[in-house]
């Protein structure tokens, strides 16, 4: 988006921003993972207390840990829904990825605990009570009920492209696990093998602290504003510099907000053009890449007439009513008042098109033209002016150009 044009825009970018459809389907998932996962606390709960399961109880209590998860996504789902506003000019999709991060934690230290559960009943093998055939058929219908929710979650979030959502699908593949261990514990001690379901747990403990892990590192890359690949942002490159009247593109910056992506772009355009016609340019290479790129939000297009990416020395120019004071000595005394003029800042020295009101007299224009070949061969500041004069009433225009030393 171009600078000047980020208010107008706004309306564009709440409704990129803000999917009714997504929303819907990002609470509808939640709420019937909510619905499972108090029904299995509850039969979890009864079963692991009749059968004389400790396992299937504290697996109970894990699945009551995702009913509280469940609800922080409803939450953050909402607010990640909402429309931009005066605090949150690009929306809340940041609201997804402090969720993903949680949940990510919230896996990790799932995966610690059932480490520490493995390594506690490894060192306790003649103590743990011998358990009833229900909990096994108990521990079996939460497997495949918690398996079939993840499957079904994660379709859904991976086809909204929700981080937050997919980090939920796959807590519920960690209960899912954590539900073939507390299996394999049962059926490990129906044979006469209490250390069975230790060993596995060691395994799933890893895998879920891998998991969790990984999630809580992408959302923390998003919090901090990694960029996309380079792949991806060579695309965009592509798109940008193939639009009409884009010279080069020498800075292109990227960050993610949740399931899309913000662009900041440097390009460049001809320098004598109208800035009316600049920002054109900029509008359109903006579109251009919306609509190439679905994944990105909104583009911030800054437009140079200079590569301004090189360092290199400067000037100290004056105001534009110094500049104006200091043609006007350039001109000379006899020069009539000129009705405007264009600065053009290039380099280190500035180019002037002067626009006169009224035709010159040749003799006139002759010394000032005279007059200005000689004062810009060591002018500090002016590198060349441009003499546009009316030759007649229906306003065609003459230019003549002076210019200085290089």
């Amino acid at each position: 988006m171009h600078k000047n044009d980020q208010v107008s825009d706004q309306d564009s970018l709440a409704s990129r921003q803000v999917d009714p459809t997504r929303f819907r389907e990002g609470r509808r998932i939640t709420w019937v993972s909510i619905v499972v996962n108090v029904a299995l606390t509850i039969m979890q709960l009864i079963v692991g207390f009749v059968a004389n399961s400790m396992a299937l109880v504290a697996d109970a209590m894990h699945t009551f840990s995702d009913i509280i998860a469940d609800g922080f996504v409803l939450y953050a789902n909402r607010k990640s829904a909402e429309q931009p506003d005066a605090d949150h000019p690009y929306g809340h999709g940041r609201f997804e990825t402090a969720a993903s991060l949680v949940l990510g934690l919230l896996l990790t230290a799932t995966g610690i605990g059932i480490l520490i559960s493995a390594a506690d009943r490894l060192q306790n093998l003649q103590e743990l009570p011998p358990v009833g055939v229900a909990a096994m058929w108990a521990a079996m219908f939460t497997l495949v009920s918690k398996e079939g929710l993840f499957r079904y979650m994660l379709k859904v979030a991976e086809r909204l492209r929700s981080p937050m959502l997919v980090a939920n699908a796959w807590h519920a593949r960690a209960d899912a696990l954590s539900s073939l261990v507390v299996a394999a514990g049962i059926g490990g001690a129906l044979l006469g093998f209490p250390f069975a379901d230790s060993a596995a747990a060691m395994v799933v403990g890893g895998m879920v602290i891998k998991a969790g892990g990984g999630f809580a590192w992408e959302a923390i890359r998003e919090l901090i504003d990694t960029g996309l690949s380079k792949e991806e942002v060579a695309a965009i490159q592509v798109t940008l510099a193939a639009t009409s009247g884009v010279v080069d593109l020498h800075e292109l910056r990227t960050r993610r907000m949740a399931h899309q992506v913000l662009v900041d772009a440097h390009i460049r355009v001809d320098p004598r053009i109208s800035v009316s016609e600049g920002h054109r340019i900029a509008e359109a290479a903006r579109q251009q890449v919306l609509q190439a790129h679905p994944a990105v939000l909104d583009v911030l297009v800054h437009v140079d007439a200079e590569d301004d990416s090189m360092p290199s020395p400067k000037a100290n120019f004056p105001e534009r009513q110094a500049l104006e004071t200091h043609l006007r000595e350039l001109l000379g005394a006899d020069a009539p008042a000129f009705e405007r003029c264009v600065l053009h800042y290039l380099g280190e020295k500035v180019e002037v098109e002067v626009f006169f009101p009224a035709p010159l007299a040749p003799d006139t224009l002759a010394g000032i033209e005279a007059r200005l070949a000689e004062r810009l061969a060591d002018d500090p500041w002016v590198r060349s002016v441009i003499l546009n004069v009316k030759v007649c009433v229906t306003h065609q225009i003459g230019a003549h150009s002076i210019n200085g030393a290089p």
